[in-house]
């Protein structure tokens, strides 16, 4: 922890604020959220996540804001495709909208700590260890590679391992008990389907945080870089879900700018290398990242334009 403690102390005292008005007082009372509610949230969120990273200039140096931003942006954009698992997670669990947004909060919970552990460790490795750089390198291309001639299979929830083991082995109730996560039935603890949801939930953001970490890691090492952009741009993935769950469909093509995104990523260290640089512009970078993803996102739009979600 290379940063002041006061530092530190600032982020986590805004990630606390903004998860008790979340839940304490905006969604106090469980309710289904709309689009506009939710788009209101999201560009909250996202102008609070851009915001920090003036704060970070303030305190730090303009890199290291340039690489927060451009950390915060390629997290945010590889959430989308988290956003269209958990949408399946939900509906094969038939979780009802208006505890939907529960659910997602109790992840993001989960994978708040859950990040901070993996980005502590892979900061770890990499600090002692500067040549696991280059295997999160080359994993990030083979990534970026395989992702630009995948087919979008979508995976089979009813095989999930994690939901396999958990009905096997703990007492899950049929149907749901309101907003409950687990209650007591004839003196045994029973566990809800929206608990069931909730820890597929956060075994999904394990699975997609195995991509975005080392992605963030080959742009820095600095953890206080890292995990504030990385928690920054998952804090706003509840709201950014229900915004994006009824027009996902619309940025189909994205993925394929993102893939090259991690490929460029991953390739950035053996350019250092071959152009025998200290280290690759953070301004350059960002300026790349934004403008691939940026054609990725007008492609799609001009590309999937007229065209109906399928459940409409």
């Amino acid at each position: 922890m290379d940063k002041p403690l006061w530092m530190w102390v600032v982020f986590f005292g805004i990630i606390a604020a903004l998860l008790v008005l979340d839940l304490g007082v905006f969604q106090k009372k469980d309710h289904e959220i709309g689009i506009r509610e939710s788009l209101i949230y999201s560009a909250v969120y996202i102008v609070i996540g851009l915001l920090f990273g003036g704060w970070v200039w303030y305190t730090l140096d303009q890199p290291s804001a340039e690489l927060y931003w451009t950390g915060f942006i390629v997290e945010k954009t590889l959430s989308l495709d988290n956003i269209f698992v958990i949408s399946m997670v939900l509906t094969f669990f038939a979780v009802p909208r208006k505890y939907q947004h529960r659910v997602l909060f109790w992840g993001i919970l989960g994978a708040i700590l859950l990040r901070g552990i993996m980005i502590g460790l892979g900061a770890g490795i990499v600090s002692n260890f500067h040549w696991v750089l280059y295997i999160f390198a080359v994993f990030l291309i083979f990534t970026g590679i395989k992702m630009l001639f995948s087919d979008n299979e979508m995976p089979d929830i009813a095989k999930n391992p994690i939901v396999h083991f958990i009905k096997k082995h703990m007492r899950v109730t049929e149907k749901l008990h309101g907003n409950k996560l687990a209650l007591v039935l004839h003196k045994q603890l029973w566990f809800t389907p929206l608990m069931l949801a909730l820890v597929v939930v956060n075994g999904v953001d394990i699975v997609f945080a195995v991509d975005s970490v080392p992605a963030i890691l080959a742009l820095t090492t600095d953890p206080y870089i890292v995990f504030t952009s990385n928690i920054f741009a998952i804090l706003g993935l509840r709201a950014l879900y229900f915004a994006l769950d009824a027009v996902l469909h619309r940025f189909e093509y994205l993925k394929y700018a993102l893939s090259v995104v991690l490929v460029f990523i991953g390739s950035k260290i053996f350019i250092i290398d071959f152009l025998d640089l200290e280290k690759f512009p953070p301004v350059l970078s960002l300026g790349i990242t934004v403008s691939i993803l940026a054609a990725g996102i007008v492609f799609s739009l001009h590309k999937t334009r007229g065209r109906k979600h399928k459940g409409a």
